[in-house]
């Protein structure tokens, strides 16, 4: 049977690759954007595969009735992939809480309404699976990105949790990671916060000049992590976290190997805290 996917920030990037992958498959996919008419093409060339729907994550309540249709319209829900969203540069202490907030509401309010939206129509089939794309900076961080990995490291630990809720449902969780891919990204990403300080011109102002500058070049190919998503969710045990691209496998191995070393050598203060018998 083939499946019906919703897809978030469709109209471009990662989400206008699956989406086309998906058709490709066979498969009939909801593609939800907050702006349709650049889904206008993909409609028309498929028009019994793709639906275009207008939609703001960020809007809680039509989230939940935009689910609630896609179900009522196509029967069910296989595949949720939650996608939208946009890159922030910028020191932490640059930051404002109205600004922090915005991009939390984008990259985890938002897909964690959407979640929780599908869960009761896969429940009631017993199948289904939930596609979160984060990013390589959802393991790690570095300087200028302190706002944007929050989130992503935010949907992280609710969808490693969710899968192990989920799991005896027959739901599967899938966290893909991507490294620098070009799907426009740098180009969205090079938003700065609103008061830019000096200080931090040394540590988060190469970050913010080299977007821009790589946009266009990026070593990844969205049309094959679109396929490798595919390959992992038909797997018999697909895996908790896809990183996808050379970058991203290099930067995680380097992280986690830097992450045990620390571990290591202060292991013995670690185990020391506990009351002694």
């Amino acid at each position: 049977m083939n499946k019906v996917w919703l897809v978030t920030g469709a109209s471009s990037g990662f989400g206008r690759a699956i989406t086309e992958a998906a058709v490709a498959s066979g498969d009939i996919v909801v593609a939800a954007a907050r702006r349709t008419a650049l889904l206008d093409d993909l409609v028309a060339a498929h028009p019994d595969q793709v639906e275009a729907l207008p939609l703001d994550v960020t809007d809680i309540a039509g989230v939940q009735a935009a689910v609630d249709g896609v179900a009522a319209r196509h029967g069910r829900i296989d595949i949720l992939v939650n996608n939208a969203g946009r890159g922030m540069v910028g020191a932490v202490e640059e930051t404002t809480d109205a600004e922090l907030r915005d991009l939390m509401d984008l990259h985890f309010f938002g897909p964690a309404a959407l979640t929780r939206a599908a869960l009761p129509h896969m429940r009631r089939r017993g199948s289904g699976a939930i596609v979160q794309l984060t990013s390589m900076g959802g393991r790690f961080a570095f300087a200028g990105v302190g706002a944007y990995c929050a989130t992503k490291f935010a949907l992280e630990g609710l969808s490693e949790a969710l899968a192990a809720e989920v799991a005896p449902h027959g739901i599967r969780v899938l966290i893909v990671e991507p490294g620098a891919f070009r799907t426009g990204f740098a180009d969205a990403a090079a938003l700065r916060p609103s008061a830019a300080l000096d200080a931090y011109q040394d540590t988060v102002g190469p970050v913010l000049s080299g977007l821009p500058g790589g946009s266009g070049q990026e070593p990844g190919d969205p049309a094959k992590a679109a396929a490798a998503i595919l390959t992992a969710l038909d797997a018999d045990e697909p895996p908790l976290r896809l990183p996808l691209g050379d970058d991203a496998a290099d930067a995680i191995i380097d992280h986690l190997d830097r992450a045990r070393t620390e571990l290591r050598s202060w292991e013995k203060l670690t185990r020391s805290t506990d009351f002694d018998d």
